[in-house]
């Protein structure tokens, strides 16, 4: 078994650095690629003592889900208005179907209930919680498969907040 170790080793580096470069490529292309959409906020505290300055983000789609009518994981089906607000449709557990106009974000169900898009914080400078305590919106770039990625946080005026 000793003489397998090392080559065992280097072995799972590669795999691990090969998946490690894929997540990094799919989700630039997420960023080049992907339709812009914007995610009501709920109320949120934005303060970690462990992490510094963040906001943990829950969702209004979130809220309008029941956990019980919903599956462990799957995707919402949301309509993007000419202003990239997006409405709930519906869920479903497939990438299909989906009618003109309607966009895809996969979400999951976390062990004590909540429903998640995979983008529940945003970390920002230290003193910077107030400007970020008026966000209304998640900006949120999103493919066709579902996969999305936050870009920042937006006000009522739907201008990014920087």
């Amino acid at each position: 078994m000793n003489k397998y170790k090392w080559p065992i080793i280097f072995l799972n580096l590669i795999f691990l650095l090969i998946y490690i470069n894929y997540s990094i490529v799919k989700k630039e292309e997420i960023l080049k690629n992907g339709q812009l959409v914007l995610l009501e906020l709920a109320p949120v505290d934005p303060r970690s003592l462990m992490q510094g300055d963040y906001m943990a983000l829950d969702y209004k789609i979130s809220n309008d889900l029941s956990i019980n009518d919903i599956y462990k994981k799957g995707y919402c089906v949301l309509n993007v208005d000419k202003n990239g607000i997006t409405k709930l449709v519906r869920t479903q557990e497939e990438l299909t179907p989906l009618s003109t106009g309607e966009h895809l974000v996969k979400f999951y169900t976390s062990g004590n209930g909540s429903i998640n898009i995979g983008a529940e914080s945003y970390f920002f400078q230290e003193g910077q919680s107030e400007k970020y305590e008026k966000a209304k919106y998640g900006g949120l770039k999103i493919n066709n498969e579902g996969g999305s990625l936050l870009i920042g946080l937006y006000n009522q005026d739907l201008k990014k907040i920087e």
